[in-house]
């Protein structure tokens, strides 16, 4: 990797419904490269063992007319099981995400309490509030019988207090969780009692596409595509947190918490983590800029690329070093494990609270830092990316061969998209790790893998300089590097 010089440093018809429509998402970052799990296969085969892939995970994308087709087949069959109306089998279905085996186990041992549950019957009736007046608890007005309403725990109210009741919370984007206005009942009301209290269609169809929400979002095996305006629904057999994609939006996330794909870690240590850089982005600003000094002539430096070989040359000297700990590269790859580990102090629990605390601060800006470099080297290899679609359109055009004959270039800058990827979602997986055995194989596989990533970046920025054979076996290298670190610690 070269560096730069620097002088200062610093739809409208029911097949596109949108469950999601009122939902803002963010831009797509513009650094990403598109599809980077696609198309690299033939190029990095694996034979034996080392074709298992662990991020290997069978899914259907479906759109809405399909996935309301197979919400409503569970229902209907569950509804004939039970001999409940088709709107309280949904809330059935709700209540035991869908799991219908759970639910004709539980039926079958005690049917009663299952509607107690779900919440479609009450415990028990006696304390429920018969009125021998006519008069509504909320509004306390006189009103005739035949405009008191109640759901089975027999709490009456007025027909206008419930319209009010499910007008606001409707409003409000509630779908399932419209339930009874007594203080203490928890039951909740069936679709087909809240539809002909919603006073137009508008609303009506509001509470529609909320209900649609709910019932996807409870489902085990669903998931909503968070694309921006998708309408498309995710299925999976078994649910994990495993990268699913969308065939419309193109959309990448993690099936099991709908956020982006962060293999190797879990779901819940990439939220801790995300909240904690948003929670420390000013105290990690200074690291975040794209600027360092040369550590053998002090000049201001800027990265241009995404590989960390950093190499400067002038008429009195030359430096070859690492862009993270600005080491000497030529002893590098015996040392490379030191420059991805962070070496804890084991006295520091003896230590002040403030010297604890300057240590714990330490210890984030080191992950950070290398969290934000990938992240960064990502977007700069994305310019790389299209530098070789570029040049390769270009040979094409003048007849130095078909554009399948310079493909492994395109598809080699995937792979080394797709590795970094996994690479910077590795340093959240270790800052929360404890420390120990485990931990010091991770580390190692990381660097690992790390050293293998810089070589193939190096590679496919010099692409010109390496012949096809070494480019791919470098690419098989880095991609089995990944394979080993993910199936040894991505949660399965």
């Amino acid at each position: 990797m070269s560096v730069d010089m620097n002088s200062q440093g610093s739809d409208s018809n029911e097949e596109d419904y949108d469950p999601n429509c009122e939902e803002e998402e963010e831009d797509e970052d513009p650094g990403d490269i598109e599809d980077y799990y696609d198309g690299v296969a033939n190029d990095v085969e694996q034979q034996g063992a080392d074709a298992f892939d662990p991020e290997e995970y069978q899914f259907t994308c479906l759109t809405y007319k399909e996935s309301e087709s197979t919400l409503n087949e569970h229902m209907a069959s569950l509804a004939a099981t039970l001999k409940v109306s088709h709107a309280v089998a949904k809330l059935v279905l709700v209540s035991f995400h869908w799991q219908i085996s759970e639910i004709l186990e539980r039926h079958k041992s005690n049917a009663a309490q299952l509607l107690v549950e779900a919440r479609v019957q009450p415990t028990s009736t006696k304390h429920a509030m018969v009125h021998s007046s006519h008069h509504c608890a909320v509004c306390m007005q006189f009103v005739r019988k035949e405009n008191l309403l109640s759901l089975a725990c027999q709490h009456q109210f007025c027909r206008s207090c419930w319209e009010q009741h499910c007008t606001v919370l409707v409003k409000d984007g509630v779908g399932v969780g419209v339930s009874c206005m007594a203080q203490d009942c928890l039951l909740r009301t069936p679709e087909d009692f809240v539809f002909p209290l919603l006073p137009s269609e508008e609303l009506k169809d509001k509470y529609r596409r909320y209900l649609f929400r709910d019932y996807v979002e409870s489902h085990y095996q669903l998931q909503l595509c968070p694309g921006a305006d998708c309408p498309m629904v995710i299925q999976v057999q078994e649910p994990k947190a495993r990268r699913v994609q969308c065939n419309r939006c193109n959309e990448v996330f993690c099936f099991k918490c709908r956020q982006m794909y962060h293999a190797p870690t879990d779901c819940a240590t990439i939220r801790k983590w995300l909240t904690k850089c948003a929670d420390d982005s000013e105290t990690a600003n200074y690291i975040s800029a794209h600027t360092k000094d040369c550590p053998k002539c002090n000049i201001c430096i800027e990265k241009n690329g995404g590989c960390n070989h950093m190499v400067m040359g002038f008429l009195l000297f030359s430096a070859d070093f690492c862009w993270m700990c600005l080491g000497d590269w030529k002893t590098h790859g015996s040392e490379y494990y030191e420059c991805s580990r962070y070496k804890e102090n084991p006295d520091i629990v003896n230590q002040s609270q403030q010297a604890q605390a300057r240590e714990a601060l330490k210890k984030y800006l080191f992950y950070f830092e290398r969290w934000e470099n990938h992240n960064k080297s990502l977007q700069l290899e994305a310019q790389t990316y299209q530098r070789i679609q570029e040049k390769i359109q270009e040979r094409v055009m003048n007849n130095l061969g078909t554009w399948i004959d310079w493909q492994y270039l395109q598809n080699a800058a995937k792979l080394l998209a797709k590795c970094r990827y996994t690479l910077q979602y590795t340093y959240p997986y270790a800052y929360y790790m404890e420390s120990g055995p485990r931990k010091k194989l991770f580390e190692y596989q990381q660097a690992q893998l790390e050293a293998e990533i810089e070589n193939l970046s190096w590679k496919v920025e010099r692409a010109d300089s390496y012949d096809r054979g070494d480019l791919e076996n470098q690419m098989h290298i880095a991609e089995q590097r990944r394979r080993t670190l993910l199936k040894d610690f991505h949660d399965t």
